[in-house]
């Protein structure tokens, strides 16, 4: 599946955005199909990004010099936060980020435009690879690549894990959600014309987040595989990792014979880019799943309002009446758990509706996704999810967990007589008729965000880390 087919979406009229239009994701979408062509798009969109941040406050030390001092003050005091939070767990009290698998997986939904792109930003150093000062940056880059290895890619690994959970069908999700990685992409296509700001913007993505530590300690309770999460705790650390490489980046490009001083305050106005837009916790503490639900289920009606059969009726009416019916989705909930069908705060095992969604011979077996079925037996089981019978049997959701290891593919070496490998048979074919300027352009065009995790991107990553160091 290509990255392009999990960001597809189409907007019904229903779904809720956070902003006045859909604006951000046909920007988004231009920005990764088209990385020669759509530079143009992003300078503009950029300008109008960073004029929005100049209005936003800034927590970076007022001199460069200050900034390792201030990386470590923050990786400090998030370890004590969440050292506080592990205390408190400990102690009984609840999960702080999802109360459910649910919004969980809904979390894992709402970032994925985000995480499909990690890394875009930076893009727009690789030509520059020679060149000391920008070396952080590029090991950066190709780090999030996972050095072409399928197994360290942070796009695939987050593609498998969103499949892995069955929450890959990307449709319906708010606009709002698509600004961040279209600020990302759009960085990374200008980023010759631009590089203080896309240094001071991984100086910011970089440094280590409490909502990072926690939500991989509470996807990991509820058995989803929190490696991905897990995976940037470890790298992006203070001391040797990327927050690290972020503050050397800044220290190392400062300009000494031109205006220092200019160069941070773009570096600083990058650095705010990252509080554009919908945050994680944003996301986390704006979930209402009884909405979502409701969302998910009008989204249905409008492709299936008039496939049932005449045969099943409720208070009087066929489902294909209460699906035409002005009282909507709402109405039709509450006529179920009038009628038994649906029974509230209890196992859903005993709800007639639940049993037509899921089970051995569902009646609509395939018509929800393994997240749609989740909202629905998490809004049906409501307080009984929080009694001990519910955590003994619930904790797994409905699909066998797989550890990170097993979503991807167990060699790095491609199969030479196999068909899926065939683009990196003509990547090799490709380059050895070129001269090595040709070959180091064609390497680069390979990494681009929508290309990098492709069977010909990866070949390519491996071969531009090599050649990089």
């Amino acid at each position: 599946m290509s990255i392009l087919s999990l960001v597809d979406t189409s907007f019904s009229d229903h779904a809720r955005s956070v902003t006045s239009s859909d604006q951000w994701q046909p920007i988004y979408r231009h920005l990764l199909a088209e990385p020669l062509h759509a530079r143009e798009a992003a300078r503009d969109f950029l300008d109008e990004r960073l004029e929005e941040a100049a209005d936003l406050p800034c927590d970076l030390p007022d001199s460069p010099d200050q900034l390792h001092a201030w990386s470590l003050r923050g990786a400090a005091a998030v370890t004590q936060q969440y050292a506080a939070y592990l205390a408190d767990r400990r102690a009984g009290v609840a999960r702080q980020y999802f109360s459910h698998r649910a919004q969980a997986l809904s979390f894992l939904r709402a970032v994925a435009p985000t995480k499909l792109v990690d890394g875009a930003w930076l893009y727009g150093t690789l030509p520059h690879w020679r060149d000391v000062r920008m070396q952080p940056l590029v090991r950066t880059y190709l780090e999030e690549l996972g050095d072409g290895i399928p197994q360290q890619n942070h796009v695939l690994i987050y593609r498998k894990l969103l499949a892995a959970q069955g929450c890959d069908d990307l449709s319906n999700l708010d606009d709002g959600l698509y600004l961040q990685g279209a600020i990302q992409l759009a960085l990374g296509h200008m980023g010759s014309d631009y590089l203080p700001e896309v240094i001071g913007y991984n100086l910011g993505y970089e440094q280590l987040p409490l909502h990072l530590l926690i939500s991989a300690f509470e996807l990991e309770e509820l058995n989803i595989d929190p490696y991905y999460f897990q995976l940037h705790v470890t790298i992006d650390n203070s001391g040797t990792g990327h927050a690290a490489k972020a503050v050397r980046a800044v220290l190392d490009n400062l300009p000494l014979l031109g205006d220092a001083k200019a160069f941070y305050q773009r570096v600083a106005l990058g650095y705010r880019l990252n509080d554009l837009g919908v945050s994680s916790r944003a996301v986390i503490a704006g979930f209402d799943l009884e909405q979502e639900l409701h969302r998910m289920l009008e989204h249905k009606r409008g492709v299936a309002g008039q496939v049932h059969s005449d045969y099943c009726r409720i208070e009087g009416r066929t489902i294909n009446q209460w699906l035409a019916c002005q009282e909507g989705i709402g109405g039709f909930l509450d006529a179920l758990q009038r009628r038994g069908w649906i029974k509230r705060h209890q196992d859903p095992i005993h709800s007639r509706f639940w049993n037509l969604v899921r089970g051995d011979g569902a009646a609509m077996f395939g018509v929800f996704s393994d997240y749609e079925q989740q909202l629905v037996h998490d809004w049906i089981a409501g307080d009984w999810l929080d009694t001990e019978t519910a955590r003994r049997l619930n904790s797994g959701g409905f699909r066998k967990n797989r550890q990170h290891a097993d979503l991807l593919p167990d060699t790095t070496q491609p199969d030479e007589g196999h068909e899926l490998d065939s683009e990196q048979q003509l990547l090799r074919k490709q380059l050895r008729r070129m001269d090595a300027t040709q070959r180091e352009a064609r390497l680069i065009e390979l990494l681009a965000p929508v290309y990098h995790p492709t069977s010909a991107g990866l070949a390519a990553t491996r071969v531009f880390a090599a050649l990089a160091g």
